[in-house]
């Protein structure tokens, strides 16, 4: 079935039943652009993005060299903010919920405090100059809440206009906060001034980017970070123009995707001589990034090659996001930068957008896991695919708040296009197919989603599925009815002892109309013997 607009379509029935709803709108007034996004969250639910904006007016231009904004600027950044209050008060935020951080250009331009009064004066919109340091921990807010950090440290970068900020963090803490001017349109206005780039001009950005890295990278190589976590337009424009040239799909999904430094290498080469016109014909690069690429990708091979790491992730998630976290943070009383488990958190503020029965699908997920469990030695999958399996249950029944009718097709459609945190794209597919051959029709390579799985993902989609309709049937009820799956697992077929707090008539009968798939993809059949309490 087709959609006109995923995301606004699900922002509508995502947000219909909120209750304790806080809005909130943060404004980042970068030296490139200025971006606004518009957010909506509640204890229960978590935060759902209701819009965000762009408007790339470069209000640093020229003022790297002069150190002042020009009256141009400082009118198109006005207007840029004006239009951001309208939409903002549009969308029902409060004056007092409308945040707004200034960072590098604005913060080092003399005439900054003329800016500030101007927009504070003409608009009543108050804004904060932050320093590189806030900014960096601001972004690491941000990055956090959209990419799975690792026991191991990782580098974080956001490049900027006027800066490029970096951290090195872990899962538990963080153990670099810096920030650099060194951001691509600072660098473009001091270096470059031939196109296409020239070999000398190419040679003395490296070396000043390779000198302003050192100290982190020395800092880096101490703490064995091999993985970087990119954020900002320069990061996503090279991912969606590297994605563009493989057999990648949907690149447009970009959050915690990545390339390794090979393919970045390999593009990297193609393209550096280019000129102006040939840039403009690279899919995947945005119209107003044409120069300013070219100072981005020479930063990204001297990043790859100083700090020797083998591959970048992208983080859709940066300052602004960062900025809402923190202020929401502070409205709630809690920690910003706390522990947190951003694939489940995610998965159970999508479950919670959608009206679900709680306790049937976490029936369901104690089944399917207790099922995984006991027939690994017949299915062979690995430990990763278990977390998959239970979000995948979790999450099955969701489509019912669209309709019942076909709501295992609505519950794919919604955590595929969801927004889950932490997630890699493919992982949200195996996730979604799951959901989706819950009950009806099982796997088949007819349906195009399922299809175009790479083989070893169709295996485990095949796997899991199975169990999660026998796990689904064991919960027909929705009455939480059965305590106990114990799996026997004899020469001829598999049993599966059911143990009931009450007579499993409606359990067992369902779950006998769904085991079939489960007896293709184990190779024997399944057998129920039941007990009651």
């Amino acid at each position: 079935m087709a959609y006109f607009n995923p995301r606004q379509y699900l922002v509508t029935i995502l947000t219909s039943m909120s209750t304790e709803k806080l809005r909130v709108a943060a404004i980042d007034l970068g030296t490139n652009s200025f971006h606004m996004v518009i957010v909506e969250e509640s204890e229960e639910k978590g935060i759902v993005e209701i819009d965000r904006v762009k408007d790339m007016i470069c209000i640093g231009r020229g003022s790297i060299s002069t150190k002042k904004l020009d009256p141009g600027s400082m009118a198109a950044g006005l207007a840029a903010l004006r239009n951001f209050m309208v939409l903002a008060t549009q969308r029902e935020v409060p004056v007092g919920n409308i945040i707004a951080f200034a960072t590098s250009a604005i913060r080092e331009a003399e005439n900054r405090q003329e800016f500030i009064d101007m927009v504070r004066r003409e608009i009543g919109l108050e804004v904060k100059i932050i320093s590189g340091k806030e900014e960096a921990q601001f972004i690491y807010y941000g990055v956090r809440n959209a990419v799975t950090f690792r026991d191991k440290p990782d580098l974080l970068f956001d490049i900027g206009g006027g800066s490029v900020e970096f951290i090195i963090a872990d899962k538990s803490r963080v153990h670099l906060l810096e920030s650099r001017k060194i951001g691509v349109a600072r660098m473009m206005e001091r270096f470059l001034t031939s196109d296409p780039v020239s070999e000398n001009e190419r040679k003395l950005l490296e070396q000043f980017f390779a000198s302003e890295i050192f100290d982190s990278a020395e800092k880096a190589r101490e703490l064995g970070v091999t993985r970087a976590i990119a954020s900002s337009g320069t990061a996503e424009n090279i991912a969606r123009m590297i994605g563009a040239g493989t057999d990648t799909d949907g690149v447009e999904a970009l959050n915690q995707t990545g390339f390794t430094r090979h393919e970045f290498e390999s593009f990297y080469r193609s393209v550096i001589s280019m000129d102006r016109a040939a840039r403009r014909k690279l899919t995947g690069l945005d119209e107003k990034r044409v120069d300013l690429i070219v100072p981005g990708l020479i930063l990204f091979d001297v990043i790859f090659r100083v700090f020797n790491l083998k591959e970048v992730v992208i983080s859709s998630s940066a300052l602004r996001e960062g900025m809402v976290i923190h202020y929401i943070a502070s409205v709630r009383g809690r920690e910003a930068g706390g522990q947190l488990d951003i694939r489940r958190q995610s998965v159970i503020e999508l479950a919670h957008r959608c009206d679900w029965h709680e306790p049937h699908s976490r029936q369901v997920a104690r089944l399917s896991l207790a099922l995984f469990d006991q027939l690994k030695p017949l299915h062979g999958l690995k430990q990763h695919y278990r977390e998959l399996l239970e979000y995948a249950a979790l999450l099955h029944n969701i489509g019912v708040f669209i309709s019942i009718s076909a709501h295992h097709k609505h519950s794919q459609y919604i955590i595929m296009n969801g927004d889950l945190r932490g997630f890699a794209p493919a992982e949200i597919d195996i996730i979604g197919n799951v959901a989706r051959y819950h009950r009806k029709q099982p796997p088949t390579e007819r349906h195009p989603l399922y299809s175009q799985l790479k083989p070893s993902h169709r295996r485990a989609v095949d796997v899991l599925a199975g169990i999660l309709r026998v796990a689904n049937g064991l919960e027909r009820g929705h009455r939480q009815n059965v305590q106990s799956i114990t799996v026997h697992d004899e020469p001829k077929r598999i049993v599966l002892e059911i143990l009931a707090r009450n007579e499993p008539d409606i359990e067992l009968w369902a779950a006998e109309g769904h085991k079939e798939w489960l007896e293709e993809v184990v190779g024997k059949p399944v057998v129920f013997k039941a007990s009651v309490q």
